[in-house]
């Protein structure tokens, strides 16, 4: 059973283009979200985001549209309700007056539970990425010590 997409928004007070790295950048990745990043950004070229140790997200990039929009596989190494490539996530970035408005909507998500733990995720992983889109320091990631 699929339920219906999640959709999480945020605004950023910096342009697309600034926003963008933090999306395909490993570094960059890294200081919003995991421990350790790895990834290919292009079409077909994976990622790996280590949340802690026996944790960590993975997928595959299916289309990149620099600096609007980017859709990636989604899903938990080892996990059996939301293994890897199981879900799709698409992140838009929409230029506004005064920065770019986030939108990431997350597909394929099998149960209400794994809806509501990945909004929970999701909300705070792009509040993170504001602070640091915006040149602040979120502190080290509050979910690298979480558990599915």
């Amino acid at each position: 059973m699929n339920t219906a997409p999640l959709e999480v928004t945020t605004h950023i007070a910096a342009p697309p283009e600034k926003v963008w790295p933090y999306f395909t950048d490993p570094a960059r990745y890294a200081l919003w979200m995991g421990t350790e990043v790895t990834l290919s950004p292009a079409a077909g070229g994976v990622y790996r985001v280590h949340m802690r140790e026996g944790i960590e997200a993975h997928g595959e990039f299916v289309e990149l549209d620099p600096p609007r929009r980017l859709v990636f596989t989604w899903g938990w190494q080892d996990h059996p309700v939301v293994p890897p490539g199981s879900t799709i996530v698409e992140v838009t970035l929409e230029a506004t007056e005064d920065g770019t408005l986030v939108r990431l909507t997350h597909r394929g998500l099998p149960d209400p539970e794994s809806v509501a733990h990945h909004r929970e995720g999701w909300e705070s992983y792009l509040h993170r990425l504001a602070i640091v889109a915006t040149g602040g320091d979120p502190g080290p990631d509050p979910n690298a010590n979480m558990t599915l």
